[in-house]
């Protein structure tokens, strides 16, 4: 096999995001086969690599944080006026019934990011991490992780649309995976899906006749919205995983 660069190896292991990789060969903290590595060095699947445990500690203190986003809000960078969700992220906002037992810590907002996307006009379960490794995992090319959403619609839905939703649609040339769509009850969809293409759901239901008027994230993989109150936050506990 050709070399490739020991960030990438590093990220493919699941030891880190290639940006952390970078981090960790600078100050000295990975080694190859026995010898400290340098940034931009390549390495092959046989060279034993080795990560000191100050890494393997400042990853331990990385925070993933859980946001009942608010309509208004946008995913990430502020745009057109409005604010980014993590303006969220403070201690006012912290959820009374947090059980991480974690306190919150102005470091925490250092390098925080959203772990996918939810629309402006979009509610409910948001991801904000520090760690590589959830980003990756969430997000990543190769992620499997699913997402449900409930979605009120205003509409007519024939069985076939209903069948299309669940496979058959194609959003920018490209055939979608499947999902799993079904009613929730008169007015609502449960939708599961495993990948995340922007406005997805409510271009899907635009195909079918639909129009969203109402759109939460209730599930991202094992972990749940709960009774999250809207606007507040806690942390992803140590015994949660997605």
């Amino acid at each position: 096999m050709e070399p490739v660069r020991l960030s990438k190896r590093m990220a493919e292991l699941g030891l880190c995001s290639r940006r952390e990789a970078d981090s960790y060969i600078e100050q000295g903290w990975v080694k190859v086969d026995g010898e400290v590595a340098v940034l931009g060095q390549k390495v092959q699947p046989h060279n034993l690599i080795e990560v000191d445990k100050k890494a393997q500690d400042a990853q331990a203190s990385r925070v993933t944080i859980l946001l009942n986003k608010p309509m208004g809000y946008v995913s990430a960078q502020a745009e057109d006026g409005y604010e980014p969700a993590v303006v969220l992220v403070k201690p006012e906002n912290q959820w009374s019934e947090d059980k991480s037992r974690r306190r919150f810590s102005p470091q925490h907002l250092k390098g925080l990011a959203p772990a996918g996307r939810l629309d402006i006009d979009s509610v409910g379960l948001l991801i904000l991490t520090q760690d590589g490794r959830v980003a990756k995992q969430l997000i990543g090319e190769n992620s499997s992780v699913d997402k449900e959403y409930l979605v009120r619609v205003e509409g007519e839905l024939s069985d076939e649309g209903l069948r299309l939703l669940n496979h058959g649609l194609e959003l920018d040339g490209k055939k979608l995976l499947p999902a799993t769509v079904a009613w929730q009850n008169e007015d609502q969809l449960r939708f599961v899906l495993r990948e995340g293409k922007k406005r997805q759901i409510r271009r899907m239901c635009e195909l079918v006749g639909l129009r969203v008027v109402g759109l939460k994230r209730i599930r991202i993989g094992k972990v749940k919205l709960g009774n999250l109150p809207t606007g507040q936050w806690r942390y992803l506990r140590d015994d949660e995983s997605f």
